[in-house]
């Protein structure tokens, strides 16, 4: 398929310069200091600091105490496979790419048909609003092709694939495409491990003020107390954020997206020219009344809910029934490519309708 021509035609002195698109340089990122890795490393302690005080509850109530070897060995299990779990999914959001915005590398005749594009033809290239070298799909701050829900994060300095917010905890990286399934199962196993010592604790605790001659030493109820106020913290702290990213899954939206109700402008339908509005518009470029009906409509237009099922299986990519339980023990990754989703069918519509209150309120 020839590439559509030119609106405009000028020569560019392109003489000792390099003026085509790479792909390989596509990921580039701001290079981290030692002071970005601080709060990951402070997370790591957090997530080991419990266990001192959680063998000296385990050992001195439940097998000296009590003389329960069983609900030791199982105390002992869960809470330490529930931290496996978790350190298993912050690798896995630390150490992989996000979601690196380049060509679709599985179509070598693709990239090598595209490779010597130069950046003044693409920046010319008009008419066919698939291809990825249309002006308007790219990036106008690190000028890559912008795939659909893909964003710039500005301290990354680069686009995400489905980017859903930067992370300072997680090696001041952000979770994308390609990490968010393992976002989540990390907030789930925190959640748990969080939950679970507080229930053990608690029960601890309970039994020591029950039986206050039986405790071996006065120690261990301190850290039974301890634990269990630790573990009421993080259980409300990180199951909120798990909470909300179970709404976010459920209705197919990214943080980003919730948000930021303005992202509605780079859908809805062509305004009329008398306007005078950018195509898409720009939100300074809009009035008061015309800024609070995008935000009125953001509360119902939901571009990519496509039924909670098909939603949490797009997440987390599974395909077989009840496929979810087992990629919710080890995390996931995503259906498709990363750069191009199923729509709701009725977005087109209620989209109509914005821009036709848009027309109104001008």
């Amino acid at each position: 398929m020839s590439r559509p021509q030119p609106l405009l035609s000028f020569e560019v002195d392109t003489s000792g310069q390099d003026t085509s698109l790479k792909h390989d340089n596509f990921d580039s990122e701001v290079q981290r200091s030692w002071y970005h890795y601080i709060p990951l490393c402070l997370l790591l302690f957090l997530m080991v600091a419990p266990y001192p005080s959680l063998l000296i509850v385990l050992v001195n109530h439940y097998l000296l105490t009590l003389d329960k070897p069983i609900s030791f060995v199982i105390h002992f299990l869960i809470t330490f496979t529930l931290e496996f779990l978790a350190f298993a999914s912050l690798i896995v959001c630390v150490a992989r790419d996000p979601g690196p915005v380049d060509f679709n590398t599985s179509e070598p005749e693709s990239i090598h048909e595209r490779e010597d594009i130069g950046l003044a033809e693409a920046l010319m290239t008009t008419g066919n609003t698939d291809d990825d070298f249309s002006p308007d799909k790219f990036c106008r701050k690190c000028w890559v092709p912008k795939p659909e829900r893909a964003h710039h994060c500005s301290i990354c300095g680069r686009c995400v694939l489905k980017m859903d917010h930067h992370c300072p905890w997680l090696g001041a990286k952000c979770i994308g495409y390609r990490t968010y399934p393992a976002f989540v199962h990390f907030l789930t196993c925190i959640t748990a491990f969080s939950a679970y010592i507080t229930a053990i604790s608690i029960s601890a605790v309970r039994w020591s003020f029950n039986n206050p001659l039986l405790v071996p030493d006065q120690a261990t109820p301190v850290h039974e107390l301890l634990l269990a106020a630790a573990g009421v913290i993080f259980t409300l702290i990180v199951g909120s954020f798990l909470i909300y990213h179970i709404y976010l899954i459920t209705t197919n939206q990214t943080t980003v997206e919730a948000l930021s109700p303005f992202l509605l402008l780079r859908y809805i339908p062509p305004l009329p020219v008398s306007m005078k509005l950018s195509d898409p518009p720009m939100e300074e470029e809009l009035s008061y009344n015309q800024r609070r009906a995008v935000r009125d409509a953001h509360r119902f237009v939901r571009m990519y809910d496509i039924g909670w099922r098909r939603n949490w299986a797009q997440v987390f990519g599974w395909s077989k029934p009840r496929g979810w339980i087992y990629l919710l023990l080890i995390g996931g990754i995503g259906n498709g490519d990363g750069r191009s989703f199923p729509r709701n069918p009725r977005s087109e519509e209620m989209l109509s309708q914005l821009a036709t209150r848009l027309q109104k309120e001008a």
